[in-house]
C-alpha cells in the first residue's frame, strides 16, 4: 500500500464539489463529476485531501502550501482567471514553490496547447500529421496550393471541441473565409486550417514520465450518423448526451484491428507524448484513413479522467481499476523532476 500523502487537489473555483452529497444526486451529471471522483477516490486511498477553488488568486496556493505543507497538488486545473493558456502558469507556480503536481509539466502544456507547433515538432519526428496553414487575427485568408479541400478550420489554441461543428469542415475558398472569420470573431484567437483526413476517430490514453504505459486504443463511433454529415468530434457529439442518443455516439475498445496494427498505433502515440515533452499523463487523438494510415491530429495533457470516461474505460480494459489509475498519477507526480528536463 503507498505511503499516505497530503494532498492539495487544485480545481476551478466553480466545480468544487459539496462537502456532502445529497441523498440522490446523481453525481455522474454534475459539473463537478471529474473533481468529486478524484477527491473520493483519493480519500478512499487514505490520502488526506484538501480542495481548493482557484480562479485568479495564486496567493491561496502559496499560502496552504506553507501551512498545510501537503506533499502533492492535485492538478485538475484547465486555466486560470478564465485563460485557458495559464494552465502551464500555474504548474510552474507549483514548481516555484517546489510543491510536487500531478499530470503534466509546464513545456508540454505549452507545446501541445500550440496546435501549429505541435504539428512542427510531430512533423520533425516524422509522425504523420495532416498538412496546415495558421490565419492570425487580421491577416488575410490565402489558401496554399499544398492545402487542398476539404479542409478542418479550427481555433489554434482552445481545446475541448470549442468552436468545432459540421460546418468547420469546409470545401470551397468562400466557406473557408467564412470559417476562419468565425474563429477569429466568435473564439478571439487565431485559426488553424489543416487537411481533412476522412476516417475513424481513434484516442490512446498514455500514463507515464520517461517509461510510457499505453492504454488499448479507443473509437469514436457514430452509428447514426444523418448522411453526408462528417464523423468529427464536435461540441454537441462531446458535450450534448441528447445529440449523442440521437445519433448513437459512443467509444468504446477499437473495432477490427489487428493486434501489430493496434500496437503500431500506441508506438506512434508514445512517440508523439515523447516529442511534446509530454509528462503524467496525457490523451493522443488521431484519425485512421480507409489506406489504415494513423495520423496524429493532437495531444491533449491532463485528459478528462472521470470515472467511467474514455482515460478511465480504457485503462480499465487492461485491468487498471480507476483507485490504481488515480495512485498512479499522484506516483509519477511525486517522481517527476522539473530541472532533470530542463
Amino acid at each position: 500500500m503507498s505511503a499516505k500523502l497530503r494532498v492539495l487537489a487544485l480545481v476551478h473555483r466553480h466545480l468544487v464539489p459539496p462537502d456532502v452529497i445529497e441523498p440522490g444526486t446523481d453525481t455522474v451529471a454534475a459539473p463537478w463529476r471529474t473533481e468529486y471522483d478524484v477527491i473520493s477516490t483519493l480519500t478512499g486511498l487514505g490520502h488526506e485531501v484538501k480542495a481548493l477553488g482557484v480562479h485568479d488568486d495564486l496567493g491561496e496556493i502559496r499560502r496552504l502550501a506553507t501551512e498545510w505543507k501537503p506533499h502533492i497538488a492535485f492538478n485538475l486545473l484547465e486555466g486560470f482567471d478564465d485563460i485557458t493558456i495559464f494552465d502551464q502558469n500555474v504548474v510552474s507556480h507549483l514548481e516555484l514553490l517546489k510543491l510536487p503536481y500531478t499530470g503534466c509539466n509546464p513545456r508540454g502544456l505549452l507545446l501541445a496547447r500550440d496546435k501549429s507547433l505541435s504539428k512542427k515538432l510531430l512533423a520533425y519526428h516524422r509522425i504523420p500529421v495532416p498538412e496546415f496553414e495558421v490565419v492570425r487575427i487580421g491577416r488575410p485568408v490565402r489558401r496554399p496550393k499544398r492545402l487542398p479541400f476539404p479542409l478542418m478550420v479550427k481555433s489554434l489554441t482552445q481545446e475541448a471541441s470549442i468552436g468545432i461543428s459540421q460546418a468547420s469542415v469546409v470545401d470551397s475558398d468562400e466557406k473557408l473565409k467564412e470559417r476562419v472569420s468565425f474563429i477569429h470573431d466568435s473564439i478571439g484567437t487565431a485559426a488553424i486550417v489543416e487537411q481533412y483526413i476522412e476516417g475513424r476517430e481513434m484516442y490512446v490514453g498514455i500514463l507515464g514520465n520517461q517509461a510510457l504505459q499505453a492504454m488499448p486504443v479507443w473509437e469514436l463511433f457514430f452509428t447514426n450518423m444523418p448522411e453526408g454529415a462528417k464523423r468529427i468530434a464536435t461540441d454537441r457529439v462531446k458535450w450534448s448526451v441528447k445529440y449523442q442518443k440521437k445519433y448513437g455516439i459512443d467509444s468504446g475498445p477499437a473495432a477490427d484491428l489487428t493486434e501489430s496494427k493496434a500496437e503500431s498505433i500506441q508506438h506512434l502515440c508514445k512517440r508523439a507524448y515523447r516529442a511534446l515533452e509530454l509528462s503524467g499523463y496525457a490523451r493522443i487523438d488521431l484519425r485512421l484513413d480507409a489506406a489504415g494510415n494513423a495520423w496524429v491530429i493532437e495531444a491533449n495533457p491532463n485528459p478528462q479522467i472521470a470515472r467511467g470516461e474514455d482515460f478511465a474505460a480504457s485503462a480499465q480494459k487492461v485491468g487498471l481499476g480507476y483507485e490504481t489509475v488515480i495512485q498512479r498519477i499522484i506516483n509519477l507526480g511525486m517522481r517527476w523532476q522539473p530541472e532533470s528536463f530542463a
